[in-house]
């Protein structure tokens, strides 16, 4: 069985036992989380929520946080200015327990 989920402003496809790294989220190391399901599956059964599916859950538990490796953004004007800046995306790894609905 799969669903699709959504965290962050984004939507992921999911089964029992995927890791995701989602945008970064509130809870301590080994918290358990409810996600919110747009769309159950399995083999050609779909169900599709509007926008959510009722009665359908899909829980994950927090594995860590962490932070992307970090992106440089140069900018440079004819004049002999440059710019320099870097970023690094905070993240929080998922572990899905358990999919149903």
């Amino acid at each position: 069985m799969y669903a699709v989920v959504r965290t962050g402003g984004k939507q992921y496809r999911v089964q029992e036992g995927d890791l995701l790294k989602v945008e970064k989220l509130d809870g301590d190391v080994g918290a358990k989380l409810a996600l919110e399901v747009l769309l159950v599956g399995e083999g050609d059964a779909v169900k599709v929520g509007a926008p959510l599916v009722e009665g359908a859950k899909v829980e994950a538990e927090v594995i860590s946080h962490g932070k992307h490796p970090k992106v440089w953004h140069f900018r440079t004007q004819e004049e002999g200015w440059d710019r320099i800046r870097g970023h690094r995306q905070p993240y929080t790894e998922l572990r899905i327990t358990a999919v149903s609905g």
